[in-house]
């Protein structure tokens, strides 16, 4: 053998000993050999992400694993059961990233409250819908109706562009939950079955429909109480439209490397196959 050829020889043996030495300190630390072959870990900090509980802490487990068996990140689940905290909770510095709400939502939240967080990575849309266990169908509804709608801003536009949509009222012009025109019950120009609007905060909404006609209740919270828009909605949004949810940071972490490794993982055939197994048209997958 040339000296040339020893040489190279040598080189390959570092090398193969270094990748050894890699995949057994990875075994050490609990992760598996594969994840040498993956993208080396943006951070090694534990990363905390809120989620409300229901579809998105659900998905989001499954999530968790590919992240940290493909990217070696190291990632707890913090739970939350309404809307009002998991941003507070983010741009304090309490979480890394959270996990819950559509883009006008955001812009709602970061335009009233001036929090410091952008969105990234589409993941699911839950359609809103109306339900009811008085009638089987919005038209049945009667003249003068109560309907219980979500009391944020961005929720409860929503719901008054569905009902615009479906005909039911006429919203004044302007209205774009995108740049924070959000429509309230005082924007409704045109309302001829003389519907009734009850504002109440989001969690609650589904206890309200004993005591109302219908109420709109978003869909991991419908989910919570065995409600599925396909199956008991008498009115549905459909897909179109900007209500997908998004992984949400810190504007300082937005350009860290285990933010796009997050929404990497996340948006996986792995993942989108949990979602449509398990929610059965409740959430759709939006990437």
């Amino acid at each position: 053998m040339t000296i040339s050829n020893l040489a190279r020889s040598a080189s390959v043996s570092r090398r193969r000993m270094l990748q050894i030495g890699s995949a057994g300190a990875l075994a050490a630390a609990g992760l598996p050999l594969h994840a040498a072959l993956k993208e080396q870990p943006g951070t090694t900090k534990l990363l905390k992400v809120g989620v409300t509980t229901g579809p998105h802490e659900q998905t989001f487990e499954v999530a968790k694993r590919v992240a940290e068996r493909d990217y070696g990140l190291k990632i707890q689940i913090v739970p939350f059961t309404d809307y009002s905290r998991p941003n507070a909770a983010l741009d304090a510095g309490d979480l890394d990233a959270n996990s819950f709400q559509h883009r006008p939502f955001l812009a709602a939240q970061v335009r009233s409250r001036g929090y410091k967080v952008v969105g990234f990575g589409r993941t699911w849309i839950g359609p809103i819908a109306i339900y009811s266990r008085k009638y089987k169908s919005f038209k049945d509804l009667p003249e003068g109706a109560s309907i219980a709608i979500p009391n944020d801003p961005s929720n409860e536009s929503r719901v008054l562009l569905l009902l615009q949509k479906a005909g039911a009222i006429k919203l004044k012009s302007g209205i774009d939950p995108i740049a924070g025109v959000n429509a309230t019950p005082r924007d409704i120009i045109e309302n001829p079955r003389k519907f009734r609007f009850v504002e109440i905060e989001a969690a609650q909404l589904p206890r309200t429909l004993d005591d109302t006609d219908a109420s709109a209740v978003n869909a991991d919270y419908a989910n919570k109480a065995g409600l599925n828009p396909v199956r008991d909605g008498i009115l549905v949004e459909d897909k179109d439209g900007p209500y997908a949810c998004l992984i949400a940071v810190r504007e300082q972490d937005k350009d860290q490397p285990w933010v796009q490794q997050l929404v990497k993982a996340y948006q996986t055939e792995e993942v989108r196959d949990f979602i449509v197994k398990t929610f059965a048209g409740g959430v759709v997958p939006a990437f």
